[in-house]
């Protein structure tokens, strides 16, 4: 999905992750990069704030740095940090320390350009621990699955001009909730809004609430994803390029990734879902071939790794989640087939 077709004026891009020396879209040219992937990032959004700020006007921007991303390639500089261990943690952490080096670089910039008083600075991971390498501070699963290791990730909030104090907030919001939030900082409402799973949490930071007002869906439906080789693609891109060629396959064009393909029933949901509506979780598992469902709940407050299933013992709470749970599905289905995109 290129950044320009979703609005972005200016942007850098690849397909998928990117590693070391990395070829990247810049405002659809692709350019062959030196260095470590963090660093690079982090690079073109400072001179892109900095451009920003030299013509007095507000900015938004968005980052995803490449990595930590299999196969993880460190810097040796990055390496040698952790020169006692297996290499390939020492890849990981290497990867891990260039993308700190580089938030950090970013966040200073902010404060050498006299901006970050009311500049929101906002930092999340995609996913939980990695399986094997990452951690998952304890919790049960990891990256791919719908229990916490694979979902809970820790978040950074940064706004001086709302407040100085440090402070941290264990309610569980979702990366669904940023579009909204945003929104609300801005003071924007939009004319046409599509449905939003996400809520903003602004009166949460504020300490106008303490807990969530809304309960969170998750769903792994198992669906194969379309290859992405950002790699290959972009070693292509740059050679067509330079020989004056524009690339024609339309998969590696594809502007609008609403563009799903075949429609999703509403009465079967494949794969793994949950409820959070805290501290109680609701998972439904159904078997792709057999259509069979099986639930566990589980209490997070005291029972963070969702160890004790305790299904049977809640006759009350299951029927009222297990309703809003599947009408959430069916939502997410409805919004897959484009129900709620139409012009």
């Amino acid at each position: 999905m290129c950044p320009g077709a979703c609005g972005f004026e200016a942007w850098a891009s690849a397909p998928n992750f990117f590693d070391l020396d990395p070829i990247l879209s810049v405002n659809g040219k692709a350019t062959q990069f030196k260095g470590d992937s963090s660093d690079v990032t982090a690079d073109l959004t400072i001179d892109f704030i900095r451009q920003s700020v030299a013509k007095k006007e507000p900015f938004f921007t968005v980052v995803w740095f490449g990595s930590p991303h299999a196969p993880h390639h460190a810097l040796d500089s990055d390496r040698a940090l952790y020169k006692g261990l297996p290499k390939a943690q020492q890849h990981f952490y290497g990867e891990i320390t260039a993308m700190d080096r580089a938030f950090g670089k970013l966040r200073q910039t902010l404060r050498d350009l006299e901006v970050q008083e009311n500049t929101v600075l906002w930092y999340c991971s995609d996913n939980g621990a990695l399986p094997k390498i990452g951690s998952s501070g304890g919790r049960r699963g990891n990256k791919g699955t719908i229990y916490e290791g694979g979902l809970l990730v820790p978040g950074l909030f940064e706004w001086p001009a709302l407040t100085q104090e440090a402070k941290a907030i264990t309610t569980p919001c979702v990366t669904s909730d940023i579009f909204p939030t945003l929104l609300d900082i801005a003071n924007v409402t939009l004319k046409k809004q599509h449905p939003l799973d996400g809520i903003s949490l602004l009166p949460l930071i504020q300490g106008e609430v303490k807990t969530r007002t809304q309960p969170m869906g998750f769903w792994d439906n198992k669906a194969k994803g379309v290859g992405t080789p950002s790699a290959e693609w972009m070693k292509d891109l740059l050679a067509s390029q330079q020989r004056g060629e524009e690339p024609t396959d339309p998969l590696r064009l594809a502007a609008d990734a609403g563009k799903i393909g075949n429609p999703v029933p509403l009465n079967s949901f494949p794969g793994h879902a949950a409820w959070l509506d805290w501290p109680w979780k609701l998972h439904r598992i159904e078997d792709r071939k057999t259509g069979d469902i099986a639930w566990e709940l589980y209490d997070l407050s005291t029972d963070p790794d969702e160890s004790r299933v305790l299904f049977a013992e809640q006759p009350d709470r299951v029927p009222q989640m297990q309703e809003a749970l599947e009408n959430w599905l069916e939502s997410v289905a409805r919004s897959f087939n484009g129900e709620d995109y139409k012009p």
